[in-house]
């Protein structure tokens, strides 16, 4: 529970079932006083005399040091509250972190004590399915942007400025989702090489906010919110509960570890289970686990005003070890009156047995489609099958069935830009100091005749055709579609396509050198799709017609030879012609 003040005293509570001593640590300067708490059932309690909002706090947890076991306890390290809100300073990755007896008290940031949150007016959602929801990378999308003053530059309250409120308006913009907003620590390899995380997939705990990207804590966001949903724009957070950046047995000690470890999955033999790739992996057969999840939910929704949420490796919440869609995590969410309307979209896959989950979450959740990506850029490639690009088209009823619960994309921030899939045919990530092992392979990506930039006219001719027609296949599709903030004017990554630890130009939006043409374009294709009202059930029933317009056969929709086809109804009709790189309803 995040410490609150009632009844004329300050009252701190902490989980921690295996611990034989917790004490509170307040820090005042360079002094810190240590408050023995009292135990009450598996948690820890302190009550102080007076309102201490704006404190500086943290725990220190006593009992075994067995990690073979799962106990962790070290009262050296000083934990961060799970339940903390708003930190002192952002997390520095340190050695001294992982080893036992060494104090960490001038290297973890103690959280504030909060002062009493107003709750916001609870309204529906602003958002509607089968609108555009558009990805930001809340640091890299305002870093370089010449209208956002200097010092609001890669904060949350930069999205604030009518200079970003203006573009997301052009774009028809539905909802913004925000890559993490809450702070992370760097991965260990990453300081070393003199890198550091950038998109924030790494947290520590689940509501506590970034000081870097919200240094007006709470409020900030409250009140860029508001701002956001002045202007018609809903606001959705993208959530990491699959892991920690407490990391493997080799990474350091912080919250979780310290204070109850069995947050994390364990297999039978004690070791880490490791279905996120990042070392750990959280347990939400625990009941606590589920608890902070609701508790974290509920927080950001009554004081921050949050329209939904977007949980990274999402299968993780459904596995106990194995997935269910069953899972008590999301009956829990459908019967919360707090939650059970928000906009719930799934990563549906983790690495773990059985990790690929696309289109089996509950029937009131979105999910990344990526078989839609996937389709799309092959189409459009030359080895991709017209009857492929249809389905995607039409909602991918293969997967989700007469209603489109797809979130259809075409690029995001895993993976190459929108421009950088037609202009390098294979990643270049050597700048991320692993040899060009780290990102994924394949990525259904051509380069129009050379690799990278190219002052060939022909070639950026081609491209350019080549970007219209993958922008106007997303925006004539059922279902609600996402587009990652600059790929509506030609952002590039210079074929990195795994930029998270690229926290320079590669990963910042270059707003200087925008393709006005482009970005013209897509919020052309975004009024259209508006006016149309395109959304989550495919149109009329209508006529499926090849480019010869006689009507399409079965083998059609497998022939190499088939570049395109026609979709027609009473009402318009829907053209794909991969000769003239051209994609729409008209």
């Amino acid at each position: 529970m995040t410490p609150h003040y009632a009844g004329g005293h300050t009252h701190f509570r902490v989980r921690s079932p295996e611990a034989s001593a917790l004490s509170l640590c307040l820090f005042d300067g360079g002094t810190e006083q240590r408050i023995q708490m009292h135990r009450d059932g598996d948690e820890w309690v302190a009550s102080l005399p007076g309102d201490l909002a704006g404190a500086r706090y943290g725990y220190r947890a006593d009992g075994a040091w067995n990690p073979g076991a799962g106990l962790w306890f070290d009262p050296a390290k000083l934990l961060v509250d799970p339940h903390a809100i708003e930190l002192t300073s952002r997390f520095v990755q340190d050695p001294r972190l992982a080893q036992f007896g060494v104090d960490t008290a001038g290297i973890v940031p103690p959280a504030l004590v909060p002062g009493r949150l107003p709750r916001v007016r609870r309204r529906p959602p602003r958002f509607t399915p089968g609108g555009l929801i558009y990805e930001i990378n809340v640091r890299g999308f305002t870093m370089l942007h010449p209208d956002v003053p200097q010092g609001q530059r890669g904060t949350v309250a930069a999205l604030a400025h009518p200079a970003i409120i203006a573009h997301l308006k052009k774009l028809h913009v539905g909802a913004v989702e925000l890559m993490p907003v809450t702070a992370w620590i760097d991965e260990r390899h990453l300081p070393p090489l003199g890198l550091r995380n950038a998109w924030g997939y790494n947290p520590v705990v689940p509501m506590a906010l970034d000081p870097g990207l919200c240094p007006g804590g709470v409020a900030e966001l409250r009140d860029t919110v508001a701002a956001l949903h002045k202007a018609g724009i809903g606001v959705i957070l993208d959530l990491v509960f699959n892991h920690t950046g407490e990391s493997d047995i080799h990474g350091g000690t912080l919250s979780f570890r310290g204070l109850d470890n069995a947050l994390y999955a364990h297999a039978p033999d004690g070791s880490l289970i490791n279905d996120t790739g990042c070392g750990n992996t959280l347990d939400f057969a625990n009941p606590a686990m589920r608890a902070l999840t609701m508790a974290s939910l509920g927080h950001f929704v009554n004081y921050c005003g949050i329209d939904g949420f977007r949980f990274d490796l999402a299968p993780v919440l459904a596995r106990g070890p194995g997935f269910s869609p069953a899972a008590p995590i999301f009956a829990e969410i459908a019967a919360d009156p707090d939650l059970s309307d928000r906009i719930l979209i799934a990563e549906p896959w983790d690495i773990g047995p059985g990790g690929y989950q696309l289109g089996n979450f509950p029937a009131n959740w979105l999910e990344w489609n990526d078989r839609f990506r996937d389709d799309v850029r092959r189409f459009w490639r030359g080895d991709g099958a017209a009857g492929a690009l249809a389905t995607r088209l039409a909602g991918s009823s293969d997967l989700f069935g007469t209603t489109c619960r797809s979130v259809n994309f075409l690029a995001a921030h895993d993976g190459f830009t929108l421009a950088d899939t037609v202009a390098y045919a294979k990643k270049h990530n050597l700048a991320n100091g692993e040899h060009n092992r780290d990102g994924h392979d394949e990525n259904f990506s051509w380069n129009c005749g050379a690799e990278g930039p190219s002052a060939d006219p022909a070639v950026a001719a081609r491209r350019a055709a080549d970007l219209r027609a993958l922008l106007g296949t997303l925006f004539a599709s059922t279902g609600t579609i996402m587009l990652t903030a600059g790929d509506e004017f030609g952002r590039s990554q210079r074929g990195n396509n795994n930029a998270y630890a690229q926290d320079n130009a590669i990963s910042w939006i270059d707003w200087a050198g925008r393709d006005r043409a482009l970005e013209n374009h897509a919020a052309s294709l975004a009024g259209a799709r508006r006016k149309r009202g395109v959304g989550t059930v495919f149109p009329e029933p209508g006529t499926w017609r090849r480019p010869d317009g006689a009507e399409m056969r079965v083998a059609d929709w497998e022939d190499p030879a088939i570049d395109g086809f026609a979709y027609q109804t009473a009402s318009g009709s829907l053209h794909v012609s991969r000769n003239r790189r051209e994609a729409g309803w008209r």
